[in-house]
Parts: structure tokens; sequence; C-alpha cells
């Protein structure tokens, strides 16, 4: 609502149906468009249609739903078109459960649906930064004109937890759309599509998506990081993982270990940056990537290191959790063997 969404469909689907539900209130009682679709697919294609005609535009889902909406989200890469996509996931595949999981990694950082195409995809770890980089995601869809995905889990839509919000965030927003669809009077006809059938067309535009994933890359990698300066054995994790392994971090530092934590916020970009520096040092570490799957961000993890590091893994999934006392006892395996 802050960042000035105008239309919002969405299909229900446990763990995120209080916000379908907040913003059937609040889009009415701001005059703004909601819409219960009749399903995953019909919502997807309606937010194609509304961003087309220059609407702030977003729709959220579940993992089994955001499967469902993947050829709409190839649609809506392919046609340069700004949307936010919430996906709260959990356990699968298939239907899988109602609890908390992160293991659609893959499909959301490597393209889900057809075609080479990539989604920004940010990955808060809390409530108040879940509508910090709601707030950005509508700004950099608008800015790179494609998909961005708010990748959040079971816990965390389900979570409360204090929000701040400053003045700064709360102005009032407007976007400049020439390429719009808003009717033809006094100018040339805007035409947005996906669908090239003269020779060299598609793999013009597909050329032009890929000059812009660059500028993505080098410009929009966002991270945080602690301890990486004397670290010998370094933590990664994201979301909601992240908050736990940062206990570790915490409880394992004020015993004397140097353990550090690495929590990737843009998945894509996937923050190359702060890993290179890393690969670059002579000192030796150890990487222990901690995830609710059973491992995928780790593949980014070991490609980002030139896989300089033994790079070890925790996870579990199905709605598992790895706990503070799992990820303590497999770092303090790595420290004492290292040793």
């Amino acid at each position: 609502m802050q960042a000035g969404c105008g239309f919002y469909a969405g299909y229900p689907i446990t763990p995120q149906n209080e916000l379908t539900a907040y913003m059937s209130v609040r889009m009415a009682e701001e005059k703004r468009v909601f819409i219960q679709a009749e399903s995953e697919i019909s919502a997807i294609n309606m937010v194609y249609g509304a961003s087309a005609a220059g609407a702030r535009a977003m729709t959220s889902s579940s993992s089994p739903g955001i499967s469902l909406k993947q050829e709409g989200i190839s649609y809506i890469a392919g046609a340069r078109l700004p949307a936010v996509i919430v996906n709260i996931m959990r356990a699968g595949p298939g239907l899988g459960n109602i609890w908390p999981s992160q293991s659609d990694y893959f499909q959301a950082t490597k393209g889900g649906g057809h075609g080479d195409y990539r989604l920004i995809v940010l990955a808060p770890s809390s409530v108040q930064e879940a509508f910090d980089v709601t707030l950005k995601g509508f700004d950099l869809a608008d800015k790179y004109r494609m998909p961005v995905m708010i990748l959040g889990d079971g816990l965390l839509g389900q979570m409360m937890e204090p929000l701040q919000i400053t003045k700064s965030q709360i102005q009032k927003v407007t976007v400049d759309k020439p390429w719009a669809l808003t009717g033809c009077k006094s100018r040339e006809s805007n035409i947005t599509k996906s669908f090239y059938l003269v020779e060299g067309q598609l793999e013009k535009a597909n050329l032009e998506l890929q000059k812009n994933y660059k500028i993505i890359q080098a410009k929009e990698q966002l991270w945080e990081e602690l301890f990486l300066d004397d670290a010998k054995l370094v933590l990664v994790a994201y979301g909601t993982m992240a908050r736990i392994a940062k206990g570790v971090v915490k409880v394992l530092r004020q015993k004397g270990f140097k353990i550090g934590l690495i929590r990737p916020i843009t998945l894509w970009p996937f923050p190359q940056k702060v890993f290179s520096k890393m690969a670059l040092s002579s000192k030796k570490r150890e990487v222990l990537v901690v995830e609710m799957s059973y491992g995928q961000m780790i593949e980014d993890v070991k490609l980002a290191l030139n896989c300089k590091y033994n790079t070890e893994f925790l996870g579990r999934a199905g709605g598992g959790v790895p706990s503070e006392e799992e990820i303590t006892k497999k770092a303090l395996s790595m420290i004492k063997r290292k040793k």
C-alpha cells in the first residue's frame, strides 16, 4: 500500500492468506483494485494486463500456487513489464504441507518458467525487512521493467514483530511509464508483447534482456555480513534461517570461536561481490551453508567462491527447520576437525 500498489490479484493458499485478506480490505478503502481471481493462472495474467496498462501491480501466493504462475511470469518478463510477486514458501514437492520451507530457491533464482529470463529476488529475514524490501521491490520492478519476487517462508509469513515506518517511506509515489498502454491519442501506439515471428527479432529481444540483467548484477547486489575479517568458519544462510544462524554465531563468538556469517538479501543477483572478496583472501576458511531445503543455494555459494574453500551443508525440508543446536553441532565438528 505504501509503495503505491494500484492493482492486486490473488487466490487463497496457506500460509499467505493473511496478505490476501488484508489487501481485500485496504485496497477497497483506498479505492484501488483488488480481485480474488478464479485461479493462480488467472491472477498472474491479470497482473500482466494491469502492468501493461501502467499500474503498479502485484500478486502473492505460496509454492504450488507460484508453480501455476510460471508461464505468466515468463510472459511478463518477456514483455519487459514490472510486477511484484510474493512467494511465502511452504513445504513440497507437490502439494506438500503448510509448514515453512526454502525449497523454491531454484524456481525463483533460475527462472521457473520457459526462456532465458531472470527475476530480481529479495529475501527478507524479518517483518521490518519484508516491509522495506517490498518498497524497494516496486521501485526496482519499475526501474528495470521486470518482475521482482519477494521470497519469504511460512515462518516469516505468520510472524508478528514491531514495524517502524519512517516519513520518507510514505511519500506519494509517481512513476513515469511512457511505454504503458494508456491509449494512443496524440502519440505513437505502444505495443507490449513477448511473441516475435520475424527471424532475428526474438534473439534481439533476448539480448536486450541480457544487457539489462548485466546492469542489475553490477548494481543491485545486497547482503549482510558479520565478523568476516577474522572468521575461520563462515555460515551462509538467508531469510528465516539467517536469524537462527545469527544466534549460533553470537553464542560461539562469546565462547571464543572465530565464526562469521554472510546473509544474501538479493538471491538474484546473487551477492557475488562479498564471496569474491572472501575468495581473494589468503586466509584459510571453511564454509557451512544452512537452508530449509536439501541443498539449493549451496550451488551458487560454491560457484561464487570458485570452489576455493571446503563448503559443507546442513539442511532439512518437508517442514523441518534446522535448530541452533543442530547448526552448532555441525559448526563445532567442522572447527574441531580443522584443528
